[in-house]
């Protein structure tokens, strides 16, 4: 199972790093992919948490606590399952400007978009609700578009910030009820 899973992951990391590869994906993912990094993630949740109307505040800051939680967990995992950044092992992989140098499962950018997004989830009409999962989405797509991470990096990365995220709603609520 774990061969085929490997095998699966290459190829799916190949395919979107190398065979859609285009410029217009390349400006495309280039803006998309800083949406998961640390200053974009936590100035929206602060802002949210700090200067939106009354009803949103309490959203900003479930947004800012899964956002926390979910980087400590992702930073642990990190550094117990050290898996090298398919940019350093394979041969032809594109890697964006800016080659990290820590371990790649999971992904921290799709972490940190989840963590972000998931609490506004609730409170927001469905059409808005299906934009912003498809944003954390594609943030993780990106992250692979790019060459920092694999696919299932991405996909534990969104299991991890939006299971944190459903977490943090769901004490909130139960909490403050």
């Amino acid at each position: 199972m774990m061969q085929w899973l490997k095998k699966v992951d290459h190829s799916l990391f190949v395919w979107c790093n190398q065979r859609i590869s285009n410029s217009v994906l390349d400006r495309l993912f280039g803006i998309i992919t800083h949406m998961g990094g640390a200053t974009f993630t936590i100035v929206c949740a602060v802002l949210a948490a700090w200067l939106a109307p009354d009803h949103w505040r309490p959203v900003g800051v479930q947004s800012l606590a899964a956002l926390t939680i979910s980087h400590f967990i992702a930073v642990i995992i990190k550094r117990k399952m050290r898996r090298i950044r398919p940019f350093h092992i394979m041969k032809h992989a594109r890697v964006g400007r800016f080659p990290l140098k820590d371990y790649s499962f999971p992904s921290g950018h799709t972490t940190a978009a989840f963590a972000l997004v998931i609490p506004f989830l609730f409170p927001a009409a469905p059409g808005i609700a299906m934009f912003l999962l498809a944003l954390a989405g594609l943030v993780g797509f990106s992250r692979v578009y790019w060459g920092y991470h694999y696919p299932t990096d991405c996909i534990a990365g969104g299991v991890i910030g939006a299971g944190t995220a459903l977490l943090v709603v769901a004490m909130t609520n139960y909490f403050s009820a």
